[in-house]
């Protein structure tokens, strides 16, 4: 058996291989990509937090963080193509091992499809390295390129997040309950 996050040979020019120090500024632009997908304008874009945060968990045990690279690249070889990023995590009741998947991106690229399926692949591998029993990953309702891949591997959804936000402006009077003075909610009546 290798260890998590071992290097790995990819397909047509890619390697997967765990992630160094010296590839932090290039994950910190990956890690910058996922906030804008997820947050959109409230996005955490300082480099250096995420930079910070990602540095914490590379070569900490239960930490699979991966990077794909262009193998005979030429310009720039070895410089990561695309992040994976798996945290071991406990189940507080049960005390069962799961992983959190916590980033996937991938640069803007010919194969980017391909790139992010070897590190999906690699980090199912590390996964079942570390004996987990179960993985979750989140990942916004817009963001249907890594839903889908989410699904290919396996992955179901499970939990939908409902959020409401105030809308932009001075506050107003409360809007009615529903049509004709109905509240809407299953089950109520007036």
């Amino acid at each position: 058996m290798t260890r998590p996050g071992a290097p790995s040979a990819g397909a047509a020019g890619f390697q997967i291989r765990p992630a160094r120090e010296e590839d932090l500024d290039v994950i910190a632009g990956f890690e910058i990509e996922i906030a804008r997908a997820s947050f959109g304008s409230e996005a955490i874009e300082d480099p250096a937090l995420h930079r910070k945060r990602v540095a914490g968990a590379l070569g900490k045990p239960g930490e699979v963080t991966l990077v794909a690279v262009a193998t005979g690249a030429p310009g720039a070889p070895g410089v990561p193509v695309g992040w994976a990023w798996l945290s071991g995590r406990t189940n507080s009741l049960t005390g069962a091992r799961y992983g959190n998947f916590r980033s996937l991106a991938t640069a803007d690229i010919p194969g980017r499809s391909q790139v992010a399926e070897l590190l999906m692949q690699a980090v199912l591998q590390a996964s079942d390295q570390y004996g987990f029993v179960h993985l979750t990953g989140k990942v916004h309702a817009s963001n249907v390129g890594m839903r889908a891949l989410y699904r290919k591997f396996g992955f179901e959804a499970t939990h939908i997040t409902m959020e409401r936000r105030p809308a932009p402006g001075p506050p107003g009077p409360a809007d009615p309950p529903g049509p004709a003075g109905q509240s809407g909610l299953p089950g109520s009546a007036t």
